[in-house]
């Protein structure tokens, strides 16, 4: 059986969904990579590193990716008896996963959290109920495509070597590829990455609004040297962007300390932070669901707590 890991470069770079997964088929056998984008040694040589043994490189240009590359990887994986394939949750991978499902006729199993190929079955684990239940399924068929939760593996340098690179001729699919990128707009932002940042702030509803009320959440993140994150009623009140929200429809953390700071504790906001290494909760309520998660919990007025915190952070 082949692994097959979907990767679509971002920034002169491979997605660190894709090192993620690589990382975890890594062992499993041969591993293979369909990389989208222009592509160069530096990106090639990251993959080999985190496990690629071959690197298939379709460039699609300015042509919206993902009819291409379902296509391209079709016919890649054509008369294979059995074949997993594995995708992240960005919006070109589901669109790809999902193209491929139809053109193949393999299964998806989506939002997985961990995957483990044994015998002649893959079997994938995945949560539910607001990640308060977990879900085993075995997959019993020859290909089977997953979808996986970002962070659910570590992206880890292995000890392999440059793996061969295999240009990939771009298909033909019609009508379905004449769609074109005209522009692209990179969204400013101060501050570490949320998703790759150590130290995530995350700033609820009891925060109370977006004037000076916020700010001690962007004040707290500048002198610990971390991120901003917000909850999804901070991001539909239009507070912040919706770059910022974390949680079961915005972005997955997983830093070594988020501090929650004013947040309730709501399923939808948990499934996206559970898994830092350390909480750390600030709220009134002694019964909010937060505390559930939280390994240090604070209860107190948010606009009490910060306003010390950061003075005492301030005086060191």
């Amino acid at each position: 059986m082949t692994t097959w890991v979907f990767c679509e470069e971002v920034d002169g770079a491979p997605s660190s969904s894709s090192l993620e997964l690589l990382s975890k088929a890594r062992g499993w056998g041969d591993t293979a990579v369909l990389y989208v984008g222009v592509g160069n040694d530096a990106a090639f040589a990251a993959l080999g590193a985190h496990g690629a043994s071959t690197v298939h490189h379709l460039d699609t240009g300015d042509a919206l990716p993902a009819p291409l590359a379902a296509a391209a990887l079709a016919n890649l994986v054509e008369g294979a008896s059995s074949d997993l394939l594995l995708f992240g949750m960005g919006s070109t991978e589901r669109d790809v996963a999902g193209r491929l499902s139809a053109r193949t006729g393999s299964p998806v199993l989506s939002n997985a959290t961990d995957i483990d190929p044994t015998g002649d079955q893959v079997i994938v684990t995945n949560e539910i109920l607001g990640g308060t239940t977990k879900v085993m399924t075995a997959a019993t068929t020859g290909r089977v495509i997953v979808v996986a939760r970002p962070k659910a593996f570590s992206a880890e340098r292995g000890d392999g070597g440059s793996p061969e690179v295999v240009a990939v001729e771009v298909p033909d699919v019609g009508h379905a590829g004449s769609a074109v990128v005209l522009e692209r707009h990179v969204e400013e932002s101060d501050g570490p990455d949320l998703e790759a940042a150590s130290i995530v702030i995350g700033g609820g509803r009891g925060m109370g609004g977006a004037d000076d009320k916020w700010e001690s959440v962007t004040k707290l993140a500048g002198l610990l040297g971390g991120a901003v994150g917000a909850t999804r009623a901070v991001v539909d009140a239009g507070w912040v962007p919706y770059s910022l929200q974390i949680g079961q429809t915005g972005k997955t953390v997983k830093p070594d300390v988020y501090i929650a700071c004013g947040i309730s504790g709501a399923m939808q906001h948990l499934v996206g932070m559970k898994d830092s290494s350390t909480i750390i909760a600030i709220n009134k309520d002694a019964e909010a669901p937060i505390f559930s998660v939280a390994d240090l919990g604070i209860v107190g007025d948010v606009h009490k707590v910060m306003p010390a915190l950061i003075s005492a952070l301030e005086a060191r």
